[in-house]
């Protein structure tokens, strides 16, 4: 049997109903839920930014500022889609979806080597709360995971299969995609595991050599390197925030004073291992416990010890950083899922884990509609203040500072005005709407908030009219 004819009867099975359903909720889910701030907002934005102005070479977090934090792959991906399908958060999320199907389908094979349905690692990872999470989050993370991925797996196959060219070039390939998607990251995540796992199991550096390094090499310079030159000579300045603040700096000082875009932010030393076993549920459990059985066996097992390596690798490295948050564990969720389907026919509990694992999506389908988390999501966007019926966008205002998710939904449109702007605006007697923070309420005179008709109040900021 072919592996498409496979794959057509993993599809056809009960599994891969499970696996359409739950990729289906999590594309509900993209189509409905507001852009969020600041994360989320604000690389909607972004890309939103991108595809106006054209400009796709200098990400922008305003018109003409550039953004720094992070290389453009996602934000390409984001301003592409919005592109063909207009500024909506299905469009800007699409990208995201695709890639964690992607990822699900590069994992097919080792379901079939193991001789059970190819879809169970892609039902595993998508019953992973990061995964799923991030399986419409637009972030880098996902990209970032994906080009992990295609890295150590490309490594594994040029050194365990028949076939050389192909898991080789996809080797480097996984590093030029982690360079456009999230940095030099790419090469700290994936490397160390890798020399790890040769040295126990003794691999020589004439196997090492035969990997096509050169002609590698070559392509990933070739994926990357032109944006890096063309980004520095447009926007003077990023190389030195992008490799030394954000790749160094931000890791050992919560508190850098260089830090433009203010994340994340500091956590207790060792949180790390919580967010990776809270956002492995339940199947991190299982793992613990197979772990524990037969901790020997992983040692003496080349495939099971390289999943471990890069499962590990990643929390043990952030363990000392007192920057971080919980999305620095989504790389590993494929190693995991892997890890699931090397035990699984050997699990005697499978079923109920799965049926603990499958509770996660239909908990979020009615958690959605429960009050409290409608308000919780409400709260979180400007989107209901930008298009209250009342709001012009040509008088449109924030005080003292405009949020990204107003600026999207706005396109743009929303102003930052100063105190003495607004009084300047209220004796002109003009129409307009204005969002103010709540905690700088006293830095406006009470005559001119007297003048304000309040349209909705909320905790952090209310949404004021005047005439």
């Amino acid at each position: 049997m072919s592996h498409t004819e496979k794959i057509k009867k993993d599809f056809r099975s009960p599994y891969g109903l499970i696996f359409l359903v739950l990729a289906g909720i999590r594309l509900f889910f993209n189509a409905i839920i507001p852009l969020t701030d600041k994360t989320e907002a604000r690389y909607g934005e972004v890309a939103r930014l991108m595809a106006e102005t054209g400009n796709w070479i200098v990400p922008q977090i305003d018109y003409g500022l550039p953004f720094w934090a992070k290389p453009p792959l996602s934000t390409w991906l984001s301003a592409c889609s919005i592109s063909l399908f207009g500024d909506s958060e299905f469009a800007l999320r699409l990208p995201y979806w695709i890639i964690a199907v992607l990822i699900t389908f590069l994992l097919i094979p080792y379901g079939h080597q193991k001789k059970i349905n190819g879809l169970i690692p892609g039902i595993v990872l998508f019953t992973l709360p990061e995964f799923f999470l991030h399986a419409g989050v637009i972030s880098t993370d996902m990209m970032l995971t994906f080009s992990i991925g295609l890295t150590m797996l490309g490594f594994w196959e040029f050194l365990n299969s028949e076939k050389k060219t192909v898991p080789g070039l996809l080797f480097f390939v996984g590093i030029g995609l982690g360079l456009l998607a999230k940095g030099p990251i790419i090469c700290v995540l994936s490397f160390p595991p890798l020399f790890l796992w040769c040295l126990r199991h003794r691999i020589s550096l004439k196997r090492i050599f035969e990997i096509p390094w050169i002609l590698g090499g070559f392509l990933t310079l070739l994926m990357a390197l032109p944006w890096y030159w063309l980004m520095e000579i447009n926007s003077p300045g990023f190389i030195d925030y992008f490799l030394l603040g954000e790749h160094f700096l931000r890791f050992i000082d919560p508190s850098w004073s260089g830090d433009k875009y203010g994340f994340p932010k500091q956590q207790p030393l060792g949180i790390i291992w919580v967010f990776l076993l809270a956002g492995a549920l339940p199947w991190s459990f299982v793992l613990l416990g197979r772990l524990k059985k037969g901790l020997k066996k992983v040692w003496n097992d080349p495939w099971q010890l390289f999943l471990w390596l890069w499962v590990l690798w990643t929390p043990f490295f952030f363990t000392l950083s007192k920057s971080l948050i919980h999305t620095y564990t989504l790389p590993v969720m494929i190693p995991i899922a892997l890890l699931i389907v090397h035990h699984w026919s050997s699990l005697k509990s499978k079923k109920t884990v799965m049926y603990m694992a499958l509770g996660l999506p239909i908990l979020l389908v009615g958690a959605y509609f429960f009050e409290p988390i409608q308000k919780i999501l409400s709260d979180s966007t400007d989107k209901s203040l930008v298009f209250h019926p009342m709001v012009k966008p040509s008088s449109f205002y924030a005080f003292p500072f405009k949020s990204y998710s107003s600026q999207f939904y706005s396109k743009g449109k929303i102003k930052v005005i100063t105190s003495n702007d607004l009084e300047n605006m209220v004796e002109d007697s003009k129409s307009f709407s204005i969002i103010i923070k709540n905690r700088q309420l006293d830095d406006i005179s009470p005559e001119v908030m007297a003048k304000l008709k309040i349209l909705v109040e909320r905790r952090k900021d209310a949404l004021y009219h005047f005439k």
